[in-house]
């Protein structure tokens, strides 16, 4: 298998090349005039202490399906019309989000934000927005509602600040009277940091950022669905890495993490059934977000999508229909699932 050839290889000073595999034709549509891989390609590892490149084979492939770069940047959320709901199947009408109120965290751009713009399109009257950084959250909420004429509103936050996060969530609860729908989508990640280098402190704030806040954000929000009697669905962003080991790049402390969202994910959902709270999470994959569209990641990106079968990264807006049908009313008997959306790398 191609997987294990790379593993095998990946630790010996001179690395053959893996099998050439079978070209396959593309929708044109995916057309690029890019190529994507080369014979070799230059991969990021450690000599002691030290950060080098060496040599990784890999197949020569034509050209890829994936995303135009920057895919995450000025897309235009599209209202939905009250004229629709009346021309609805029963079936479809379950994937609408008429009336409910979302919380999405991590929503200032990226992932969080195509999910927020999802929600929009898909009925919800009010949605806020919880980000650290003010001015593209301040930015981002202001463009949804000028788009969907939705309330959408923005709160700075720290998701490792339990007092700022129950205080917003109850400014949000006074605000739109209910809360519905959370998306925990916040999160951090380190990568190429030897285990037996990784500074403790930053070892510890990317636990934080990810489970801690996590569970935070979703305490404080499932109180209220608790408190309300309608109940609500939660939907935290765990990824792939919690469920297996990333290649080429050292990464366990972000690797740990995502395996503990997917568990807490499990274990809120157990304990919140009850309630009539759905809990369930979403593993992407590598995902063309602009945290990974820098220059030190391009050797690794080539081996990403080689190692994907899609031979693809996911698109930005690809976890969006994924997080509408978890929201609704069409995922009413699914809860304490972990579902990966990542373009087939983990099927080797």
């Amino acid at each position: 298998m191609l997987a294990s050839s790379v593993l095998r290889n990946a630790t010996r000073p001179t690395l053959r090349l893996l099998p050439k595999l079978q070209r396959r034709p593309l929708p044109a549509a995916y057309n690029t005039s890019t190529k994507l891989f080369d014979p070799s390609i230059s991969a990021l590892g450690y000599q002691g202490d030290e950060l080098t490149e060496q040599e990784v084979g890999v197949g020569v492939q034509g050209n890829a399906p994936v995303k135009p770069p920057g895919a995450d940047f000025g897309r235009a959320a599209m209202p939905l019309s009250s004229n629709v709901y009346p021309l609805l199947t029963p079936t479809l009408n379950k994937f609408t989000l008429r009336d409910k109120v979302a919380v999405v965290t991590g929503a200032g751009r990226g992932l969080g934000l195509n999910m927020a713009q999802a929600l929009a399109e898909s009925g919800v009257r009010g949605l806020a927005i919880l980000d650290v950084q003010q001015d593209i959250g301040d930015q981002s909420a202001r463009e949804l509602s000028r788009q969907t004429g939705i309330d959408a509103c923005f709160y700075r936050v720290d998701v490792r600040d339990e007092d700022e996060i129950h205080e917003t969530v109850q400014s949000i609860a006074d605000r739109f009277g209910r809360i519905d729908i959370l998306i925990n989508a916040a999160g951090i990640a380190d990568s190429n940091i030897k285990a037996e280098t990784y500074p403790l402190p930053a070892f510890r704030r990317l636990l934080d950022i990810n489970i801690t806040g996590t569970f935070i954000t979703a305490q404080a929000c499932a109180a209220h669905m608790i408190s309300s009697r309608r109940g609500g669905s939660i939907i935290n962003i765990a990824s792939m890495s919690g469920s297996i080991v990333n290649f080429p790049q050292s990464q366990c402390s972000y690797n740990a993490s995502k395996a503990g969202v997917i568990q807490l994910t499990k274990s809120l959902a157990a304990e919140w059934a009850e309630h009539g709270i759905r809990v369930n999470s979403i593993s992407p994959g590598y995902m063309d977000t602009a945290l990974n569209r820098v220059p030190a990641l391009e050797a690794q990106k080539k081996i990403w999508v080689e190692l994907t079968p899609q031979k693809r990264l996911g698109g930005v807006d690809d976890l969006n229909c994924l997080a509408v049908f978890l929201a609704g009313e069409g995922s009413g008997f699914m809860t304490g699932a972990d579902c990966r959306i990542d373009g087939g790398y983990t099927v080797w």
